[in-house]
């Protein structure tokens, strides 16, 4: 199986006919776009596209809920949600998360908008800094949570 446009294909499913014609055609070629091709942030700042940059800090914060109680939140910048970080297609997103020394456990960075695996960007412990860049290729509104396979408690967390 693969994905085209969205849907799956399911090679044992298609008609020998189809694939003649993919053949006769010349053949699938697939490309990876250029947010996975390139993430070295060096590399990129020399392309000459605008960076922007993000600093995020992860902390863990307790805030106040309605009825006076309050909530142990593992927060970006204190703040839930995050904040809104903006760019234009194109750019190049360079984005570096710090977690305090004092903070209790470790955090990560999952951008939908980077097309890469949450696990490319794994969970950065207490007194770390970390940083990746890639290009924003696909223009829309996209969410970014903590994330981090080595994180216990991973569902808990990004809740």
């Amino acid at each position: 199986n693969t994905q085209i446009s969205g849907q799956g294909l399911d090679i044992n499913k298609m008609d020998v006919d189809v694939l003649e014609q993919i053949h006769q055609m010349g053949g699938l070629q697939l490309v990876m776009p250029q947010a996975f091709a390139e993430t070295d942030c060096g590399a990129l700042a020399d392309t000459g596209r605008t960076v922007v940059e993000f600093n995020l800090t992860g902390e863990s914060v307790e805030l106040p809920t309605m009825g006076g109680k309050t909530y142990n939140a593992m927060t970006f910048n204190g703040q839930v949600p995050g904040p809104t970080l903006r760019v234009t297609q194109g750019d190049v997103v360079q984005m570096t998360l710090v977690i305090p020394a004092d903070e209790v456990t470790g955090h990560g960075n999952d951008m939908h908008a980077s097309q890469m695996s949450a696990t490319y960007f794994d969970s950065v412990n207490p007194g770390e800094t970390s940083q990746y860049c890639y290009i924003a290729e696909s223009a829309g509104v996209f969410k970014y949570h903590c994330s981090g396979v080595h994180l216990a408690g991973m569902d808990q967390h990004v809740l």
